[in-house]
């Protein structure tokens, strides 16, 4: 995990995976490339009229699918290799 953006936490690999920004009410996790990646689960709930990113808002106490939402992040990971992979 890096910081960047006045401190906005952002994970990485072979690019961005997701941001991380901390609201009144919420946890926001923005995928960078979320609109490309499957969600069988449901964990997308927030930004999803846009074409590219998709966010999770988790609200305090709220229950998260661990194995869901490592799936996520797994194919975002893979989503980003595959693009860095030479043609």
């Amino acid at each position: 995990m890096e910081r960047k953006w006045r401190g906005t936490p952002v994970w990485e690999h072979d690019g961005i995976i997701c941001t991380g920004e901390s609201y009144k009410k919420v946890v926001k996790l923005t995928f960078a490339k979320g609109a490309s990646l499957q969600d069988p689960a449901g964990l997308f709930n927030s930004s999803l009229d846009g074409n590219v990113r998709r966010a999770i808002d988790i609200s305090e106490g709220a229950d998260v699918d661990a194995s869901a939402f490592k799936a996520v992040v797994c194919e975002a990971v893979a989503l980003n290799s595959a693009r860095k992979r030479p043609k």
